[in-house]
């Protein structure tokens, strides 16, 4: 269960450092970019962004702020020339100084993950590598993290060989960036809230790791189908001390913690109004790994797609656009009712 005290955050800005509150300055609400799965990198210069373009090429963007990203000139850093097939949610991180950009390929039941890499953030990226992972099953949405010392990755899959659900997974990486086994389940959409309207296959998805103030490891992840309006943001919290392969200490929200349909929020969770289908988010902080600390109750910025609440579409997905919001640590958050654990949570805004 997840109880959250939270109020005002809808009016807390982002910080003049990063160039726009976390309302978008677009007068339409959304950020100006159409597409789905954003993944957003600060760095020392200023923001890197890359994006899928009709399933085949990949694409990165450089501003030195977030409100610029949009109007900067998109450069190719990747095309699908083998014929992979459905190149979705490239996710750029930044790792012993150098980029990487993590991306699941393959048409159908043939999806598994992919990963290139280069010195720089908007050219000089190699041949595509297949990440291969334990067991080998359909996979999408991979991205790895560093915690305690150790590195990881976290994706979502298939537990076999056909689309009944798709879970979330983690396993253990070798400093040569390989993935070992095993793979660990620490998510399946198992809650009602998860799976709304009964949906196959039901899903959690769009792992982002992040650590919160006390340092303890945090998997927000996307939990009902991108495809609808119920799309929504679900968080993990590894216990205090726990080992990240442990399945047993990783707890859930108790619902949704930012999602348009109020009656699959967790208690305190917030209600999207500018836009339905919330989810895969991209938190934009600096550092490697996407895995620094956020500052203790201060409003940071985190950018996600949805569909504009004003917009009736005949195709959901491709009138996705990127959005801008804010989150904030919130102290003194149950998760778990079996064993309920006290930590840090997430509060969202738009």
């Amino acid at each position: 269960m997840v109880l959250l005290l939270m109020s005002g955050l809808a009016s807390l800005s982002t910080g003049p450092a990063l160039g726009q509150s976390a309302t978008s300055a677009n007068p339409e609400g959304h950020m100006g970019i159409t597409g789905a799965d954003p993944s957003i990198l600060r760095t020392e210069e200023g923001f890197v962004s890359v994006e899928s373009v009709a399933g085949r090429t990949l694409y990165v963007r450089e501003a030195p702020s977030l409100a610029e990203l949009p109007d900067s000139r998109p450069t190719p850093i990747w095309r699908d020339r083998d014929g992979l097939g459905e190149v979705w949610a490239p996710e750029i991180v930044r790792h012993n100084g150098r980029f990487e950009v993590y991306f699941a390929a393959g048409a159908g039941s043939a999806h598994r993950m992919y990963v290139i890499k280069s010195d720089g953030p908007a050219s000089g990226y190699g041949v595509a590598a297949q990440v291969v992972l334990p067991q080998d099953k359909w996979a999408i949405d991979g991205v790895p993290l560093t915690y305690q010392g150790r590195r990881y990755f976290v994706w979502s899959g298939w537990q076999g060989d056909t689309d009944l659900a798709q879970d979330i997974f983690i396993a253990a990486m070798d400093a040569d960036g390989q993935v070992l086994a095993p793979r660990v389940l620490i998510a399946s959409p198992d809650q009602s809230w998860e799976n709304i309207g009964e949906q196959t296959p039901a899903i959690n998805e769009a792992p982002q790791p992040i650590l919160d103030p006390a340092g303890q490891l945090h998997i927000v992840y996307s939990a009902n189908g991108s495809w609808g309006e119920n799309y929504c943001l679900a968080d993990l919290r590894l216990k205090a001390g726990a080992e990240p392969l442990d399945a047993a200490a990783w707890l859930a929200s108790d619902g949704c913690l930012f999602g348009a349909n109020a009656a699959t929020l967790a208690v305190g969770g917030t209600l999207a109004r500018q836009a339905r289908g919330v989810g895969h988010p991209s938190f934009v902080l600096p550092g490697e790994d996407h895995l620094p600390a956020g500052a203790a109750e201060t409003a940071l910025p985190f950018v996600y797609h949805g569909v504009p609440a004003e917009e009736q579409p005949r195709n959901f997905w491709a009138a996705r656009k990127w959005f801008i919001g804010a989150f904030q640590w919130v102290p003194d958050v149950t998760y778990g009712s079996d064993s309920p654990d006290l930590g840090w949570g997430l509060a969202f805004s738009e």
